[in-house]
């Protein structure tokens, strides 16, 4: 038989974003979100930037937030 590696921490059962529900992971759950694991935001709807400012934890932070500054997720103005 195989061992079996346990994480020493528990998996969050509902891993989707608070803000769009696009699936995360639960590492990015621990790593971004707030105390109780939620993201609030993720990749899909903010920036690495404003994820690592806190932004995933539900604060506000100071650069620019994609849905409100466009073309500043990665790709040009939709016309």
């Amino acid at each position: 038989m195989v061992g079996v590696t346990v994480a020493p921490w528990p998996s969050v059962g509902n891993s989707t974003c608070d803000h769009c529900e696009a699936h995360i992971t639960d590492r990015f759950r621990r790593v971004f979100g707030d105390d109780d694991d939620r993201a609030h935001r993720c990749g899909d709807c903010d920036t690495y930037a404003r994820s690592s400012r806190g932004s995933a934890t539900g604060v506000d932070v100071r650069a620019s937030d994609p849905e409100t500054s466009p073309g500043r997720h990665g790709g040009e103005v939709d016309v």
